[in-house]
């Protein structure tokens, strides 16, 4: 959860970091394994919180789950790949069905992840399944670690050298539970990565990915954006399975459009492709400068549309909401204004994203997409000069003065500056930067963005107090 917005009081450091940039998505790691070994137990260890359900009972885990985490200096998203291909009754299923469903589980683990964690289980020693996972992950180019779970005795740990078997390189003993050997497994993980590119200035391209749930119609959207069929348009939902980029100008602009495949909400997620569709999206994501987040207005808003709005928020990425298929929808007077207050509503923890409603299919207002998207990257390499900044700050303060807490203790700022665009950072120099309520915070993000816009972009605000070091 973020305050103010989403965007408050982030770590203090957190803006001096380079952007990871709109061309350098995240690795992907992928733990894959047979059902129960502990891959959600490793996942849980690496994000750092218990997002994965953890039981002893095989096949636990039915969603795709991902978190981001970093391992000397290397930030990557981790993809617990655990009990994807099971149904309710796997415990009946036959055997030739359990080792199918578990190669294609490798299989499109391969497909998406820049590096594989195998898992399997030291208690239990080798089985037929590892070995059918560990002959699909065999030929393949993509880097395999080998982690050995559970060994948490010397006893496991000399007898982890059984799965050497597996011929995928030497088997690291670990235990998740007890986080014991975890450094191990990631040490190596990071050295396997491909190496880490500088990030390109390039500032002559805005990115625009297209995204949302299946079937609001996205596909149509970039074939009517760009003029021609260029992604395959379909009744059915989910038929785009890969993100696909088309580069076009738009008013001297050099544009890249990503369109992906449409999100789910995670419990609809269906097995196989699907899932990593999901992936794929939220990889577009991360390489975009601007999200169009596209609506189906004959369905109204969803749970999951508000869900792919935080992922939006949570990359920091500029954002318009799009309201597709207006055309279809019979209207009177008030529709229009009824229809945008409850967008608006929704959606209020992303009040700053410009709302438009159109038609993919009629073309009705496509032409004000692109412009509108170039408008918004712009906004985000808007810079606020410091000492207008400062005036706003000491008005901003003599108008509303921020209440003293229920000890006395009254909160002084003296000095802000903005130390980054792309999102815009502002930094806030503070007797004590834990007195500032986040409703503070909130107020001076409104009168930041009441002077200077930025619309359709989020403001990350950081207080940092006096005694702070530099």
């Amino acid at each position: 959860m973020f305050p103010l917005r989403g965007l408050g009081r982030s770590h203090p450091q957190a803006f001096m970091s380079p952007s990871r940039g709109a061309s350098m998505p995240r690795p992907v790691i992928a733990i894959v394994g047979r059902p129960n070994v502990g891959k959600s137990t490793f996942f849980n260890r690496l994000i750092g919180e218990r997002r994965a359900i953890v039981e002893d009972i095989p096949g636990t885990t039915r969603d795709r789950l991902y978190g981001t985490t970093d391992w000397n200096g290397r930030e990557f998203t981790v993809v617990d790949t655990a009990g994807l291909l099971f149904e309710e009754d796997e415990a009946t299923l036959p055997l030739v069905e359990i080792a199918w469903r578990t190669r294609e589980q490798a299989e499109l683990a391969i497909a998406e992840a820049d590096v594989i964690i195998l898992m399997v289980d030291g208690r239990e020693g080798l089985t037929t399944a590892d070995t059918d996972i560990a002959d699909v992950l065999r030929p393949t180019s993509k880097p395999v670690v080998l982690a050995v779970n559970k060994a948490d005795s010397q006893e496991r740990r000399l007898d982890a050298v059984e799965f050497y078997a597996l011929n995928l390189g030497e088997p690291i003993p670990m235990s998740a539970y007890h986080s014991l050997g975890t450094g191990d497994v990631l040490d190596e993980v990071v050295e396997a990565l491909p190496p880490s590119e500088e990030e390109v200035d390039d500032e002559d391209v805005v990115r625009v990915a297209i995204v949302g749930r299946p079937n609001v119609g996205k596909s149509s959207l970039l074939n009517k954006l760009i003029g021609q069929e260029r992604s395959v348009v379909s009744a059915v939902p989910g038929t785009t399975r890969d993100s696909i980029d088309t580069e076009l100008v738009c008013n001297g602009q050099r544009i890249i459009l990503i369109d992906t495949a449409g999100i789910r909400r995670a419990g609809r997620i269906q097995r196989g492709i699907e899932k990593y569709s999901v992936i794929r999206a939220l990889r577009a994501i991360e390489r975009c400068d601007v999200a169009l987040l596209l609506l189906d207005a004959a369905e109204g808003v969803t749970a999951q549309d508000t869900h792919i709005a935080g992922m939006i928020l949570e990359e920091k990425k500029g954002v318009a909401i799009l309201v597709n298929k207006w055309d279809t929808l019979e209207k009177d007077n008030y529709t229009f204004s009824e229809y945008e207050r409850g967008v608006r509503e929704a959606f209020k923890f992303i009040d700053y994203a410009p709302l438009l409603f159109i038609s993919a299919l009629s073309g009705q207002r496509i032409n004000r997409i692109l412009p509108l998207a170039i408008e918004i990257a712009a906004e985000r390499h808007k810079r606020a000069p410091t000492s207008d900044l400062n005036a706003l700050l000491r008005k901003a303060v003599y108008d509303q003065p921020p209440m003293a807490t229920k000890k006395g203790a009254h909160l002084r700022i003296y000095y802000a500056t903005q130390p980054q665009v792309d999102p815009p950072v502002f930094l806030f120099f503070a007797n004590d930067g834990s007195l500032v309520h986040w409703s503070y915070g909130r107020y001076l993000e409104n009168r930041i963005r009441d002077r200077y816009g930025f619309g359709g972009t989020p403001i990350v605000i950081v207080f940092r107090s006096r005694n702070e070091n530099r």
